[in-house]
């Protein structure tokens, strides 16, 4: 019994270790994967505007990086913004990339809550409300990025800088892979 209780002990102890799963992301209607381009979509467009202010956000050890992008960006009503930068360090991440070339997309996704890193950068959007950001981290032997996921926790401080558009701009279709 003893032994049991002590084997048990030492599992419950151990550190999370990293977990790689990848994940199929069909379009609300599959029948949007296979539609072929629209002629009527350009191939680009610009979307002019010009920021209304610039928000600085600053977060404390164990802060979660994504649910304190999201609370900021309610709280302060901001609807459209581009995530201009930002620095610091995690003590964990949680992200994703993209692992296929052709619709459906399939993101990979990778967390890792033990692995300390240097936040370089990151960028990325505020469309209608609903944070889109990529960061890129770096350890002393690899540089990793991707779409930035719930479970990246501050490690000494982190800084993110948004710019806020003003009114009127139109973010809609930046981020909807069906528009095309």
């Amino acid at each position: 019994m003893k032994l049991l209780l002590a084997a048990l002990l030492a599992v419950a102890t151990l550190p999370a270790q990293r977990t790689v799963r990848e994940q199929t992301n069909a379009a609300a209607n599959p029948a949007d994967d296979k539609k072929p381009n629209n002629p009527k979509i350009p191939d680009v467009y610009a979307v002019d505007g010009q920021f209304d202010r610039i928000v600085t956000l600053r977060f404390k050890f164990g802060a979660d990086l994504l649910a304190g992008i999201e609370k900021i960006v309610k709280d302060q009503k901001i609807k459209n913004a581009v995530i201009l930068s930002a620095a610091g360090s995690v003590r964990g991440y949680h992200l994703h990339q993209v692992s296929n070339r052709d619709l459906p997309s399939k993101n990979m996704f990778e967390k890792d809550p033990t692995a300390p890193a240097d936040l370089i950068s990151m960028n990325g959007y505020v469309i209608d409300g609903k944070v889109h950001a990529h960061m890129t981290l770096a350890t002393p032997d690899k540089a990793i990025g991707g779409h930035l996921e719930p479970g990246s926790e501050v490690f000494t401080f982190a800084i993110v800088t948004i710019g806020v558009m003003k009114d009127g701009v139109d973010f809609t279709h930046l981020d909807d892979k069906t528009y095309r």
